[in-house]
């Protein structure tokens, strides 16, 4: 009897605390909202962005239009649909707000910028840089697209910094089909490296403290995204091929022969 009775005090406790952290969440949450509100001008839009991003957090399997309504008990995902494709805001004036939100909440001299890509697996054509490419999604070559992402992990959390689309060379040869999805008609190509480049280029500005980058071989290999590093003095980890050359000129050497040297 006293082992129940303290199984149920400590479930009480339990859900005492889990309360409280709701509350913690839910007032957090209203404090980003009010600061992004101003990057939104109708009130009803401001509601659906807090929405998004509660379905964003919330348990639904697939995070689209459809399964977020859902899960939020709306009828239809034409609200959802019309924020993300619609309607008039800056992503990347959010973007910039989401940068300083996350200085000022897990900001750290010791932290690390992570560069890395995904696919999102797609069945069609018409999606932005679509085509069949390597994707670590898909284990292989597989319809998609490919984003290059920036992450930023300190002692306090971990968490998305920024973003962007990698378009390939096809896509920019075909200047009727970039205008029917949106792709501004001066864009150039870049590769994944470049863009990742141009990531930590945009979180450097923003005075976001951090020691180290880290990546994987498909940045480890890129000898300009490395030299641009070096230049600022900023420590990295790249992952890089044992055939692959480091330092310049006569000093050149592999990383094998380097190894065992």
């Amino acid at each position: 009897m006293t082992l129940a009775l303290a199984q149920i005090a400590l479930s009480e406790t339990e859900v005492e605390s889990n309360l409280k952290q709701l509350e913690t969440w839910a007032r957090d949450l209203d404090a980003l909202m009010a600061r992004l509100a101003p990057r939104f001008k109708r009130a009803e839009l401001r509601e659906r962005v807090k929405e998004s991003v509660q379905g964003l957090l919330s348990a639904a399997e697939r995070k689209n239009s459809w399964q977020i309504a859902e899960q939020l008990g709306k009828p239809t995902p034409y609200g959802m649909q019309h924020l993300l494709g619609r309607a008039q805001w800056s992503a990347d004036l959010v973007r910039d707000d989401v940068q300083a939100y996350v200085t000022e909440a897990l900001g750290d001299q010791e932290a690390v910028f992570v560069i890395d890509e995904t696919g999102f697996l797609k069945k069609g054509e018409p999606s932005a840089g679509v085509q069949p490419q390597y994707s670590g999604t898909g284990n292989g070559i597989e319809n998609c697209q490919i984003g290059v992402f920036l992450g930023y992990a300190a002692a306090a959390g971990y968490t998305l910094i920024d973003r962007t689309l990698y378009l390939p060379q096809p896509w920019l040869d075909e200047p009727e089909r970039c205008a029917q999805a949106g792709i501004p008609q001066e864009t150039a190509f870049a590769t994944q490296p470049m863009l990742a480049q141009r990531l930590l280029e945009r979180a450097f500005a923003a005075g976001m403290p951090g020691r180290w980058v880290t990546g994987d071989e498909v940045y480890g290999r890129d000898a300009g995204l490395r030299q641009w590093l070096e230049a600022r003095h900023q420590a990295d980890v790249l992952t890089t091929g044992s055939k692959q050359k480091v330092g310049r000129d006569a000093l050149s050497m592999s990383i094998k022969e380097l190894a065992v040297s």
